[in-house]
């Protein structure tokens, strides 16, 4: 899986196009280290790409540039532009299941 520093992002819009789930996390975070597996052996709809928005570096602009406050957090691009977020809950992390909610909500489709 690919992963992103703030060098592939063009202010807080990805720099790349088609259907994105970014997952901002830290590798010294637990809840991040526990999403982590599920991330990986998630197997995105046809046409989503999925890649880690690296923010270890307390200092990474990327902190900043999309309000990350707790990691995990999932961001959806649509070429290049954010539609749609999933953030972590302090003390909890994020569930896998937000992946499958992103996802549908780059499809377009309604929540479930």
């Amino acid at each position: 899986m690919e992963r992103f520093t703030d060098r592939q992002f063009e202010g807080s819009r990805l720099g790349r196009p088609g259907r994105w789930i970014v997952a901002f996390l830290a590798d010294w975070c637990p809840f991040c280290q526990r999403f982590g597996g599920p991330l990986a052996a998630w197997p995105p709809p046809t046409g989503i790409q999925v890649a880690v928005g690296d923010v270890t570096d307390l200092d990474s602009t990327l902190w900043d540039r999309f309000a990350i406050e707790v990691v995990p957090t999932l961001v959806g691009f649509r070429d290049g532009t954010v539609v749609g977020r999933r953030d972590g809950i302090a003390g909890r992390g994020l569930s896998p299941r937000a992946l499958d909610e992103m996802a549908r909500e780059l499809d377009g489709s309604p929540h479930q």
